[in-house]
């Protein structure tokens, strides 16, 4: 009878053994998905390396143990997340056109789908971006004061790259490149003399005493105008000119001077004096005292009867040193110097006021022929001066 209650007790322990184990067995995946408010196992360093260094464990990816064993804390793990494991970076260094200054404080832009970030490089002209989305397109753009903007291609990073931009090099925008290049009106004036003493008619007389450029024309220093009156008193074609006037006035038999080669020197030399003497008193001392300019000043444009008014009274007006017009007083003061002076030298017979005022009165009417010859043709027998209306 005890054998069959002890069976019977080892029956009923069995039974009920196996009740608790179907229970448990149906509760198990709720108690997975819903864990009860009590304390989370505390693991040993033991049981948390359990499959050796480094190793995850299953679960648990993405989501590594520190080194004392444990679980690591909700905001480590969020951290990780944002980051990213595959989160790229993006680096570059800025400098001028050359590659060898760098630019530092240039202000760089980074946008693609959305993004927009902004970075300043560093004293050695570096900059990152960090935690960028990978497989995104971007574009990087640069900009530095004085300098022009410098864009990127589009740059995909792939996940976790470490990016960098090769070559970035900003141009100096055209504001700070262009360079006003400024002269003293001494240069500029010392300039234009140069290309007057290449104008010769015929490219053989000189054609010295005109400016064609008279918008640009600037006034002559004292120098300039003294060397422009030696310069053509002393030129040979000034001589030749000399001599075959005296020739002229031998034929002539005037000046009253005797006749064979002693009065040809006598009338070549009253010939070549008169006209240095003019030039030296109206083309270069009085114009130097009174600020006057001496040169022909030639009009190109207008009408014809505008183009002959301003040649008839340019032997009486002429440019002053402030750029003003006004009544040309070396002119009329040089012929009067001038014939007043070939009273030394004439033969008694010729001289008196009468020479000195037939003397400015033939003066006045060839510079009047002289001024209408100039503005009308000279112009174009001049070589020096057709080059550059060519050009």
């Amino acid at each position: 009878m005890r054998d069959r209650w002890t069976l019977f007790r080892f029956a009923v322990l069995a039974a009920g053994l196996l009740l608790v184990a179907v229970v448990s067995a149906a509760q198990a995946p709720d108690a997975a998905a819903n864990p009860p408010d009590a304390p989370q196992p505390q693991f040993s360093a033991a049981q948390a390396n359990v499959g050796g260094p480094g190793s995850v464990q299953p679960g648990d990816a993405g989501n590594p143990r520190s080194a004392e064993g444990g679980i690591p804390p909700a905001d480590s793990e969020q951290h990780n997340i944002a980051a990213g494991a595959d989160g790229a970076s993006l680096h570059g260094t800025v400098t001028d056109l050359n590659g060898a200054d760098l630019l530092p404080g240039a202000t760089v832009v980074l946008e693609g789908q959305g993004v927009r970030l902004t970075s300043v490089s560093d004293g050695s002209g570096e900059f990152s971006f960090a935690n960028l989305k990978p497989l995104v397109p971007y574009r990087v753009t640069i900009s530095a004061p004085g300098f022009d903007d410098w864009t990127s291609p589009p740059i995909t990073l792939t996940p976790g790259e470490y990016g960098f931009i090769k070559d970035i090099q900003l141009k100096l925008s055209n504001a700070v490149t262009s360079v006003t290049v400024t002269a003293s009106t001494e240069q500029i004036a010392t300039e234009q003399v140069a290309i007057a003493e290449q104008q010769r008619v015929f490219g053989i007389i000189p054609n010295f005493y005109v400016v064609y450029d008279s918008q640009n024309a600037v006034p002559l220093t004292a120098k300039l105008k003294l060397k422009l009156a030696l310069k053509v008193s002393v030129d040979p074609v000034t001589l030749l000119g000399a001599a075959f006037l005296g020739a002229v006035n031998q034929a002539a038999d005037t000046p009253d001077y005797q006749q064979g080669w002693k009065g040809y020197g006598q009338r070549a030399g009253a010939v070549y004096t008169d006209g240095f003497t003019d030039l030296m008193f109206g083309g270069a001392i009085l114009p130097i005292v009174l600020h006057q300019d001496p040169r022909y000043f030639y009009q190109g444009t207008g009408t014809t009867r505008s183009r002959m008014f301003h040649a008839i009274k340019s032997p009486f007006i002429c440019k002053g040193d402030n750029g003003k017009w006004q009544p040309n007083y070396s002119t009329i003061g040089g012929d009067l110097i001038s014939a007043a002076i070939s009273n030394a030298y004439y033969p008694k017979s010729n001289r008196g006021a009468s020479l000195v005022f037939d003397n400015l009165l033939i003066n006045s009417a060839a510079r009047e022929a002289s001024t209408m010859i100039q503005e009308f043709l000279l112009r174009k027998l001049t070589p020096s001066a057709k080059e550059k209306d060519t050009n």
